[in-house]
């Protein structure tokens, strides 16, 4: 075949692919629906036994039409965490900047938590299963840096609340980071969306069992209601004043 014939055909079959690639472009909805098959496929069968295969059969398509939306599991599941991970920290970096007190912070960082969670409940699961494993490979750096955010954001908010009197003076607060993050983020193995509590709720129930182990313990008198103290109080002066008169008995 003369070169410019070549040419031309070599011409005319690029123009064809790109036609046929532009014509099957998903849309933003079918592929964020193809994510989401995809996000609970890997936390359920695990990054490396997922297959493409798989995920299309799942998503009700042949796995060749997959390609054509994504060029591997790789690129399906780095979308799936690093879009988990910018609205995390979107929600972190607001709490963070709002000028809280270290109790309020904790209480805001918590309840956004278990709204993220709501939102992306399989691929917190693929993260906390797959991300020391991803992480590994240079294209899942973010997950290093990402962890070293979470850390420096909960560990300097403890730090703050202990240097002002708000938290304990004795807490160890590396121990403390370790179990809110553990406390929190293993509820994705349980929390379904659409359930009976609100993520503000679960939040909640979970800041009031928290929130006591960390705070300083009032006084026993503080911790009475006022009713209680006065009766008490009555009690013991009375007691004061009949000891010397026992002291007189023969």
């Amino acid at each position: 075949m003369p070169n410019s014939t070549r040419n031309r055909a070599s011409t005319g079959n690029s123009a064809k692919n790109s036609e046929k690639k532009t014509t099957v472009s998903p849309s933003p909805e079918r592929r964020r629906e193809l994510l989401s098959t995809a996000a609970e496929v890997f936390a359920a069968q695990g990054y490396n036994a997922t297959t493409v295969r798989r995920i299309a059969d799942e998503a009700g398509m042949l796995a060749g039409s997959l390609y054509y939306h994504f060029d591997s599991k790789e690129s399906m599941v780095d979308e799936i965490l690093s879009t988990f991970l910018d609205e995390l920290w979107a929600g972190y970096e607001a709490v963070l900047g709002a000028g809280l007190g270290p109790r309020e912070t904790v209480e805001a960082l918590v309840t956004e938590s278990f709204r993220e969670i709501d939102r992306h409940r399989a691929a917190v699961a693929i993260y906390q299963k797959e991300s020391k494993h991803l992480s590994a490979q240079p294209r899942f750096g973010y997950l290093t840096e990402s962890q070293r955010r979470f850390e420096r954001a909960w560990l300097g908010t403890l730090e703050r609340g202990v240097a002002e009197g708000v938290f304990r003076a004795d807490l160890d607060i590396r121990l403390a980071y370790r179990f809110l993050r553990d406390t929190v983020w293993v509820a994705a193995s349980w929390y379904r969306p659409g359930g009976q509590h609100s993520p503000e709720e679960i939040a909640r129930q979970y800041l009031s069992m928290v929130l006591d182990g960390i705070t300083p313990r009032e006084p026993q008198d503080e911790r009475e209601p006022r009713a209680e103290r006065k009766p008490r109080a009555e009690q013991e002066a009375r007691a004061e004043r009949e000891r010397p008169a026992e002291r007189e008995r023969p």
